[in-house]
């Protein structure tokens, strides 16, 4: 049988933080003239930060 699921509290709870994410693809030239890329999950409230951060490596 089949685990049922539970849409209580803690579960809409977790969708909801789920989704105030943000994918932030960082690019990055190496020596030889190609380029990189990395990318990271960044909560919403964060990316601004995330993106001056990644500035200021330049």
């Amino acid at each position: 049988m089949a685990k049922k699921q539970s849409f209580g509290d803690k579960v809409l709870r977790q969708k909801a933080e789920a989704k105030k994410m943000a994918k932030v693809v960082l690019a990055e030239k190496k020596t030889n003239g190609q380029y990189s890329f990395r990318h990271k999950m960044v909560h919403v409230d964060n990316v601004q930060d995330e993106l001056k951060e990644a500035k200021t490596k330049l």
